[in-house]
């Protein structure tokens, strides 16, 4: 349904000009700490992981960029990529990659390579919100020639390692403040007069429309069913104005919406979707049905395509 937009900044109907992007900016609060919260986490990971600092945000706090490699790499296995944070404010994201990296990868790691990027948007993780400082969306800007820091340095980082990755799992959740906050505020910024009101309940995943790996997704769900629920269709047989193609799955063209989950040649994506608000939901099973997914989705790539780990 879509509802009538009403924001604080600028006018309806018109785009926003440098002066509503910096009046926007000035309300941003910080509300939580990327340094105590989440490099602390990633320094004691240190003897799991080669620590790898990939780039610096320059903001008014510099904010140094972190991958994980896992020790154990060696150049005939294939790379996993997992990736959190995009959208700073989805905390299960950030932190369910970070539970994998302590709690699961030692599972896997004799039968692939992992670069874990728990937090690409420190900016957003601290001030709990979905754009960086200039009023973008990092994760519809990840495509060659961008002006957005966040996306460029993870493509910068990532190009070298292209041939070698067969999955990339993009951790993401939906939360209250999309509909309260980041979809009204996108409208405004846009100069649109209204905006579509969708928040989907539990846990659902993003396939690629050119490759969506029906079976990849299936087994995905399966396991995070374990921890959590799954996003039901509408009564249009949709999520998020998208069809439904199989039980708490829809596809995107990922590519052309330059999203991060787009960044790989990897034959196996999805974008995770959590939704914490609900009450039926704690923020550690959130976190818990990150994992869920990985999991789930690496022992059906284990299981596919057993000839790569004879």
């Amino acid at each position: 349904m879509r509802k009538k937009l009403s924001y604080t900044i600028g006018m309806t109907g018109k785009k926003w000009a440098t002066k509503e992007k910096q009046e926007w900016l000035s309300l941003q609060v910080k509300k939580r700490d990327y340094f105590i919260d989440i490099v602390t986490k990633i320094n004691l990971l240190s003897k799991k992981f080669d620590v790898i600092e990939y780039g610096k945000l320059k903001y008014n706090t510099e904010f140094p960029l972190y991958a994980l490699k896992t020790k154990n790499w060696h150049d005939s296995k294939k790379i996993i990529l997992i990736t959190g944070g995009v959208h700073g404010y989805e905390s299960s994201g950030v932190h369910g990659a970070l539970q994998f990296a302590q709690l699961q990868v030692e599972k896997y790691e004799q039968q692939f390579n992992f670069i874990i990027v728990p937090c690409i948007s420190p900016w957003g993780y601290e001030m709990i919100q979905r754009w960086n400082p200039n009023a973008c969306d990092p994760n519809r800007s990840f495509s060659n020639g961008n002006s957005v820091a966040e996306a460029e340095l993870l493509l910068r980082f990532c190009e070298k390692y292209q041939q070698d990755f067969i999955a990339h799992f993009d951790l993401h959740e939906t939360t209250d403040l999309d509909e309260s906050e980041f979809r009204p505020a996108l409208a405004a910024r846009d100069g649109l007069l209204d905006f579509e009101e969708m928040i989907p309940d539990g846990f659902y995943t993003v396939g690629d429309i050119e490759n969506p790996q029906d079976e990849f997704q299936a087994e995905i769900i399966k396991n995070v069913k374990k921890v959590t629920f799954i996003t039901q269709a509408d009564k249009y047989g949709k999520i998020i104005d998208c069809l439904v193609t199989q039980e708490g799955v829809i596809n995107y063209p990922l590519k052309k919406l330059n999203l991060c989950a787009s960044i790989t040649h990897a034959p196996y994506v999805t974008t995770t979707e959590v939704y914490p608000d609900n009450s039926r939901v704690t923020y550690q099973e959130c976190n818990e049905a990150q994992v869920a997914a990985i999991c789930g989705g690496l022992n059906y790539i284990l299981n596919k395509d057993k000839a790569l780990f004879i």
